[in-house]
């Protein structure tokens, strides 16, 4: 490390957010190689910017939403160019795990991956990543009262798809 590397506190922070953000980052891909990749640029973008960021104020809702939008960037550049981001060769062994519970937890996977994207964004940050709506809100620059109304559409979207398959 450099000297300059000490002048970023949130340096230890971020480390600790880390499987958090590539959690979300895998809510909203869907796929693990392009959530690693969109939080490796997301914490490239927020040490670049770290003194836009104001320490005191919640860190969380400031990278999740820098996730949220490199990912909406990276999606942007897929229409430009019309590239699949990961080898069609890596979905190959989904869902061929034996285990019950990582059964259930791709069944959820699933069903989350079927919401909208306002919807997908909002259940990942609140009931996955214990985000307050205040601080989903801040992270996803809606208001509060979006964040309710697309959590509970959400919620009762998640719940049908669940009960389906029961």
């Amino acid at each position: 490390m450099t000297d300059g590397d000490s002048d970023h506190p949130m340096r230890e922070l971020l480390c600790e957010l880390l499987p958090r953000l590539r959690r979300f980052a895998r809510s909203l891909t869907g796929d693990p190689h392009d959530a690693d990749d969109v939080v490796q640029l997301a914490l490239e973008r927020a040490l670049a910017r770290a003194p836009q960021w104001r320490a005191g104020e919640p860190l969380e809702a400031w990278v999740f939403g820098i996730v949220r939008n490199a990912w909406i960037d990276e999606l942007r550049a897929r229409g430009r160019r019309q590239q699949v981001f990961a080898p069609e060769e890596a979905g190959e062994h989904v869902g061929s795990s034996p285990m019950e519970g990582q059964a259930a937890a791709m069944t959820v996977q699933a069903a989350m991956a079927k919401l909208p994207p306002e919807q997908r964004e909002v259940v990942a940050l609140v009931l996955v990543e214990g985000l307050a709506y205040r601080e989903a809100a801040e992270a996803l620059g809606i208001p509060i009262g979006t964040v309710t109304s697309r959590l509970a559409r959400g919620r009762e979207a998640l719940q049908q798809m669940l009960d389906g398959l029961r």
